[in-house]
């Protein structure tokens, strides 16, 4: 049975728990995630208390191995900038298909205090989940990496 784990500020998570995640996440993002430090650094914006914003992370799991995980940060803005970004979100790869990512969705969007604002890669297959749940595409985001 599929149970639906939750983790905020309040949870007081400990790096054994963030570890687990990050090597999840790091693995079942592919080529659409980032660095194994990064993604720890997302959840240490995300759980740690000291942190001005916060925010939280969700999990599938079943017989206790993750078979999905979401991590949203609060940006600490809201009007010009959603109050939230979802930073990650990844499904196991053997599991996809079977509405856990959407299950994972509809719990964030539950919990988020504000709009969401995400970014995916045009040819990402998750877009298609997004954009059946309501995520807009209203902007071409465009950086500067220094």
């Amino acid at each position: 049975m599929i149970t639906l784990e939750t983790l905020s500020t309040i949870d007081n998570a400990t790096y054994l728990q963030k570890n687990e995640i990050a090597d999840f996440l790091f693995l079942h993002l592919g080529q659409y995630g980032d660095p194994k430090e990064d993604i720890m650094k997302c959840l240490d914006y995300a759980l740690d208390q000291s942190m001005h914003a916060g925010g939280f992370v969700v999990m599938a799991r079943e017989n206790g191995k993750i078979l999905g995980a979401l991590i949203m940060n609060k940006t600490g803005m809201s009007g010009y900038i959603p109050e939230n970004i979802l930073v990650y979100i990844a499904v196991d790869a053997d599991q996809r298909g079977k509405g856990i990512g959407g299950k994972i969705m509809e719990m964030a969007i539950k919990m988020a205090n504000g709009s969401i604002a995400l970014h995916v890669e045009p040819e990402n297959p998750a877009k298609k989940l997004y954009e059946r749940i309501g995520f807009t595409n209203k902007y071409l985001e465009m950086r500067l990496t220094k």
